[in-house]
């Protein structure tokens, strides 16, 4: 059982799921690897934590640099409205030109 639920230095139990082989100690919560998966398939108590561990603005910069290539577009819309980043609508184009399937 978790110390705290929202104990941002390491990764709750129930986190893990999205994590196969790897333990909690193992998973820094500012990652651009973690940050993708638990933006993309977290549920809610993932996202409370995740939200607890990593700050807003180091979220958005991900969001940013990252985000838009590693995350649907569902779940860009969303991130875009959280963190009130703009989604990029051309981006979008770029990568349907480059990948149509």
């Amino acid at each position: 059982m978790d110390p705290h639920p929202l104990a941002p230095e390491r990764a709750p139990a129930h986190a893990l799921r999205l994590f196969p082989g790897h333990e909690a100690a193992d998973l820094d919560p500012a990652s651009p690897q973690v940050l993708a998966r638990l933006c993309e398939d977290g549920d809610r108590r993932d996202l409370a934590w995740l939200t607890a561990a990593v700050p807003e603005d180091h979220l958005a910069t991900w969001f940013v640099r990252h985000g838009r290539r590693q995350l649907s577009r569902r779940s860009r819309a969303f991130w875009g409205v959280v963190l009130g980043q703009p989604v990029d609508a051309d981006g979008e184009d770029v990568r349907r030109a480059l990948w149509p399937l």
